[in-house]
């Protein structure tokens, strides 16, 4: 099997913020709506305290409350792990939205553009089955499925890559197969301590999170 996840190395991150702009770019989304966020934090209290920059975004949860909440069956989970909105479904209920515990559900009753009219890059790109329904990240799953259908590897060859995967400076972002153990991601994640956001909440979050590596396990 095959089981899509994204990696967020929050040593690397320097909250620049390319891959919220790469992901607006890609899926033209409103100016109100990021798909991919970057939280910015601070930990500890003065004069230790750290900075850390959290990419955030739908983790694709193997148990995705979004979709259990779903009147009309529009949220499904694919087979290889990516949560789809089927927007002719959606009737823009919002529960979804609620049931989220990532905040990662948006709803755009009307279409609003970045300054105001509509360029022609947004009126060319405007898409209106978008409005009053649920939209998120989807993994660029557009970009996975007509890669795989080339013969590409998806974290691997950019054109069956996620785009903020691709756009980050850093390479703070990695994505790849979690069921295969020779996959870039799972050897990441092997190499390194790592966290899923929310765990505790038995959502199953397909976006991991490496702070430290397993060699500087208790190391003083």
């Amino acid at each position: 099997m095959t089981k899509w996840a994204m990696v967020a190395d929050l040593r690397r991150c320097v909250g620049c913020q390319t891959c919220t702009a790469s992901c607006k770019h890609t899926n033209a989304t409103p100016p109100d709506v990021q798909w991919r966020r970057v939280l910015d934090m601070e930990f500890g209290e003065y004069p230790n305290v750290q900075r850390v920059f959290v990419p955030t975004g739908c983790q694709h949860c193997d148990e995705p409350p979004c979709m259990e909440v779903c009147p009309t069956t529009a949220t499904k989970k694919r087979p290889d792990g990516i949560v789809t909105i089927d927007y002719d479904l959606c009737i823009g209920c919002a529960y979804c939205a609620v049931a989220c515990p990532y905040q990662a559900r948006y709803k755009t009753s009307r279409a609003s553009f970045a300054y105001g009219e509509a360029s022609a890059h947004e009126t060319q790109r405007r898409d209106d089955s978008r409005l009053n329904v649920a939209t998120k990240c989807t993994f660029c799953v557009d970009r996975i499925d007509a890669g795989l259908e080339k013969g590409l590897t998806p974290g691997i060859d950019p054109e069956a890559t996620p785009a903020c995967v691709n756009s980050c400076i850093a390479q703070a972002l990695t994505f790849g197969d979690t069921d295969n153990p020779e996959s870039n991601v799972s050897q990441l994640i092997a190499a390194n301590q790592s966290f899923l956001m929310h765990e505790e909440l038995g959502t199953g979050p397909n976006m991991h999170y490496l702070w430290d590596s397993k060699h500087d396990e208790g190391a003083a």
